[in-house]
């Protein structure tokens, strides 16, 4: 099969598996997964399965992708969003199909590089990327109306709810390294923090300087 093919295939089955979005499945139909990954794994990119992307990092499930992309749209579309945790930058790249701006940290040099030369190369120009440590944030380009992690932590770093707008939202793989995690979307009220899981979860640990 052709590529396309099997991005149609890979969309048909995560709309079985209970993605909803129109728009998210959309994206994810746009979006090249092969290209985000090494030649080795490129014939597993439509698998619904993370795959390895060197130095101890995964590209997500696209699974995991869709449905956090999914939930982070509710309930309407972000205008700014930030990621941490660019890795291969195919989340950056669907985000980016969906929102007006996103702005992506990477903490390890090589992904940094590798990732922002391969969205130049796709046309993805409303991604800005940084190398730096994600548990600061971006706040030079704060406030943001969502924020998405794509590593875990037991909780969510304080720069980063800081850095919500009153109604945003961040979304966080909750938990401990190298054991099942919970996605979990807190949101910012004029009240305080509210929180909600989502989905258990297996990603990397955050990894901050810190640690």
């Amino acid at each position: 099969m052709t590529a396309a093919r099997h991005q149609e295939s890979l969309v048909e089955r995560l709309r079985e598996k209970g993605i909803e979005s129109e728009t998210v499945l959309q994206a994810i139909l746009e979006t090249p997964r092969h290209r985000f990954v090494s030649d080795a794994v490129a014939r597993h990119a439509y698998r619904d399965d993370a795959l390895p992307i060197g130095y101890n990092q995964t590209i997500s499930q696209p699974y995991v992708v869709a449905f956090m992309t999914q939930a982070l749209l509710k309930p309407e579309p972000p205008r700014n969003v930030l990621e941490i945790g660019t890795g291969s930058g195919y989340q950056s790249a669907v985000l980016a199909k969906l929102v007006r701006r996103v702005y992506s940290i990477e903490r390890i040099p090589q992904l940094h590089r590798q990732s922002t030369q391969r969205l130049r190369e796709l046309g993805v120009r409303n991604v800005s990327t940084r190398l730096g440590d994600g548990s600061q944030g971006w706040p030079e380009c704060a406030p943001y109306e969502a924020i998405m992690l794509t590593a875990a932590s037991p909780t969510p770093p304080d720069a980063l709810l800081e850095q919500l707008v009153e109604g945003g939202r961040l979304l966080l793989p909750e938990g401990s390294p190298h054991e099942t995690q919970t996605l979990v979307r807190y949101v910012r009220t004029p009240k305080g923090i509210t929180r909600e899981t989502l989905l258990d979860v297996l990603f990397v640990p955050l990894v901050s300087r810190t640690s």
